[in-house]
């Protein structure tokens, strides 16, 4: 975790007093269940729950350093040091892994919330752009060239729907996470009965894993991190299409750009669109953690250790830059300069070859054969790309249109007839249909 890209959120949960806090509250319900069940005195798990805390984290790295070189032991030290003898009733027949593993989940569900609420601020952004410019033409493109018109409301619209399936997908792996185990160094209860995990996991909202080794199986945190690397290659493609119509030559679209900002130490009128930029470019190493959980999975027997240190960057690290990026994209997307003149003046500027495709289905209409009209209508497309005649001026000189008819295929209207029906399966409803000029290109 960086700070410059951590959120105050995400730093508070990953911080090491989260953890141990957490690591105590497993310690006690494990010890209250073992009670239950006559393995520690219950009036020691009584007074531990009233009387028990943990050292501070840097007096746990301290013993970690200079005595145990294990984590979870200096830990208990730690709390032996701060709550006196009954301390030794705590991780009795637990193994390290019953506690880490547990509170991992812990955590990566409480991140994974966060995630989810943050989204939704993207989500809200969108579903209001989508709205508001569900009727704001302009130029379709692929393979970066201009194709058929289209709205700005439907490019929004698309981004959210990529989004919401990204947060569904989330939802889904964070259940997989939400699971613990308190069975032992190999899975077995050999020294804690099932009831005491049942008690640990309930209390926690977790589900007590079917079935474990030593640790809970690590396909679950490979899908995790694959999930969050998914979405953040979403929050990229959005912040890489914003990037490409803010470009000079385009001009469609702008970040939002506050009073005293500035874009270049040297070039004083530059607007550059950092935010998206960074978030492109964080996007590239969550797909490197994502990488990192699917190499833990394989584990040499009941467990090895290669996982721990890996997942200890790649978990905190991921869902950190995540958030960030969620909270960047919806500030962008909450203040972006959408520019309709420029993206209306762009449309036209080729003279209507976005309609080519409608003037080739009115010519296949007419009887001709498509060999014959694709040449008509390729051959007055030339000649506007070349700039020796407009592509209307080429198509009433191949004989086969009048103006009227040019004008009733190059009317817009026929391209915005079902943005209502798309846009009300991404769950926005239908609103009033602004006036749109029937003609575009000359």
């Amino acid at each position: 975790m960086i700070d410059r890209y951590t959120t105050l959120e995400m730093r508070e949960l990953w911080s090491p007093e989260t953890k141990f806090a957490i690591w105590l509250e497993i310690e006690l319900l494990a010890c209250e269940a073992e009670a239950e069940v006559g393995l520690v005195p219950g009036e020691a798990a009584v007074r531990l729950r009233n009387t028990a805390k943990v050292g501070s984290a840097a007096r746990i790295d301290e013993i970690e350093a200079t005595q145990t070189q294990h984590d979870v032991v200096a830990f208990l030290r730690s709390v032996a040091e701060e709550s006196g003898a009954d301390a030794r009733y705590l991780h009795h027949g637990l193994g390290s892994s019953d506690v880490v593993d547990t509170g991992l989940s812990v955590l990566m569900v409480r991140a994974a919330d966060l995630l989810l609420n943050e989204g939704q601020t993207v989500v809200d952004a969108l579903r209001r752009l989508a709205s508001e410019h569900r009727y704001t033409m302009m130029a379709g493109r692929t393979h970066g060239m201009q194709a058929e018109p289209t709205t700005f409301g439907l490019k929004t619209a698309l981004w959210l729907a990529e989004v919401m399936r990204g947060l569904e997908r989330l939802r889904r792996a964070r259940e997989q996470v939400a699971v613990g185990k308190v069975s032992g160094e190999v899975g077995t209860y050999a020294h804690v009965p099932p009831s005491v995990e049942a008690h640990v996991c309930r209390a926690l909202k977790l589900a007590p894993a079917a079935v474990s080794s030593q640790i809970l199986q690590r396909d679950r945190h490979a899908e995790y991190l694959a999930a969050i690397a998914i979405l953040g290659g979403t929050l990229e493609k959005i912040a890489t299409e914003i990037r490409n119509l803010a470009r000079t030559e385009i001009g469609e679209v702008g970040e939002p750009f506050l009073k005293g900002q500035t874009g270049s130490s040297a070039m004083p009128h530059k607007r550059n669109p950092i935010l998206c930029e960074r978030i492109a470019g964080l996007a590239r190493v969550l797909r490197g953690y994502a990488t990192t959980g699917f190499e833990d999975q394989a584990l040499w027997g009941e467990r090895d250790i290669s996982h721990s240190s890996a997942e200890r960057i790649a978990i905190p690290g991921a869902t950190a830059l995540l958030h960030y990026m969620l909270r960047k994209l919806a500030f962008v997307l909450k203040g972006l300069v959408v520019e309709p003149d420029r993206m209306r003046a762009n449309l036209e500027r080729t003279g209507g070859l976005v309609f080519s495709h409608r003037v080739l289905l009115a010519l296949l209409d007419r009887g001709l054969s498509r060999d014959d009209a694709y040449r008509i209508v390729q051959d007055a497309s030339m000649a506007a790309v070349e700039r020796t005649a407009s592509f209307r001026t080429g198509l009433l000189k191949s004989g086969r249109f009048t103006e009227q008819e040019l004008d009733e295929l190059f009317d817009l209207e026929h391209y915005t007839r079902h943005v209502d029906e798309i846009l009300e399966r991404v769950g926005i409803p239908t609103q009033r249909p602004s006036p749109i000029p029937a003609r575009s290109g000359t």
